[in-house]
């Protein structure tokens, strides 16, 4: 049985990177923001796996543990940061935050 080319496992990734970062420059939602970068995280995570398959080594799986670990924390401290200014503002608008002031 043969693997997928690489030119097509690069098609994914990419789509996955670049319809999170639309979703970062478009959306006004901190919540979608949030999510946007998790997309981001995970197509860059999914990269990593493609590329440690296609020459054989681990090393892509063990990069994806690291970005893993580092959405965790991205998740955990920007979900507190959220329900900080969701307590103030009483609204997920990003531009709601220039209001604050301090």
């Amino acid at each position: 049985m043969t693997g997928v080319p690489l030119d097509h496992a690069l098609i994914v990734p990419i789509l996955l990177f670049a319809l999170g970062a639309v979703g970062v420059l478009v959306r006004r939602n901190l919540m979608f923001i949030l999510m946007s970068i998790e997309i981001m995280l995970n197509a860059a995570g999914l990269l990593f796996v493609m590329a440690g398959a296609r020459w054989g080594q681990a090393d892509g799986q063990v990069m994806f543990m690291l970005i893993l670990t580092l959405a965790a924390s991205e998740v955990a401290i920007g979900l507190a940061l959220i329900i900080r200014n969701r307590g103030r503002l009483t609204t997920l608008d990003s531009d709601a935050a220039n209001l604050l002031q301090g």
